[in-house]
């Protein structure tokens, strides 16, 4: 009957609403998620940018690596194997340094100290033996951060929770498994 043909409709319209749901939350919680590497840090704190080349035929002579921030910072250069900080920006001084005896195994990873907030940016190396380009997104945090990041999840999980509650009530009370003692409903349609 017509009974039925309502709560079909309901149905469907839930699933509808159900996925759109499912969608828009997925959503959100990708949008942080991107091809670069991408690193997050916090003030004061220490940071590994990753750098490596897979070639395991290194000679110290062949390794020149060269760390940028935003495309013209000097962060950090290797020089056929050595470290190399001459011309390195006054800001990274004493504060970056890099794994000498990881060179031959193709890591060229550098390690940022005491952070700060301009810190943050877009971090380039660049192999010269591969003529690689890696490029390394960080970001800096202050300590609210962390409240903001667990903000989310103390939302997002609610909200999923009610909607699969809601969503498992709903198909089993089609499906006439759900059975509430009519004492309670009449109770709810009594408020």
């Amino acid at each position: 009957g017509s009974g039925y043909s309502l709560y079909s409709e309901s149905k469907e319209s839930f699933t509808l609403i159900f996925i759109c749901c499912f969608i828009c939350v997925f959503a959100v919680l990708t949008d942080k998620v991107s091809l670069q590497d991408t690193v997050e840090a916090f003030i004061g704190g220490s940071v590994i940018l990753p750098c490596s080349l897979s070639a395991q035929d290194l000679t110290l002579q062949d390794i020149n690596v060269h760390w940028r921030q935003n495309g013209s910072k000097i962060v950090y250069d290797i020089v056929k194997g050595e470290d190399s900080v001459a011309f390195q920006d006054s800001e990274f001084k004493n504060r970056a340094e890099s794994f000498p005896e990881e060179y031959l195994r193709g890591n060229f990873s550098i390690r940022l100290n005491n952070l700060q907030h301009t810190d943050g940016g877009t971090y380039n190396c660049y192999i010269t033996h591969s003529s690689e380009l890696k490029t390394i997104q960080l970001t800096i945090n202050g300590a609210d951060s962390v409240g903001e990041s667990l903000l989310w999840v103390y939302i997002v999980v609610p909200v999923l929770t009610i909607l699969f509650i809601v969503g498992l009530i709903l198909f089993c009370w089609g499906e006439k498994k759900l059975k509430l003692p009519q004492s309670l409903l009449f109770q709810l349609m009594n408020k």
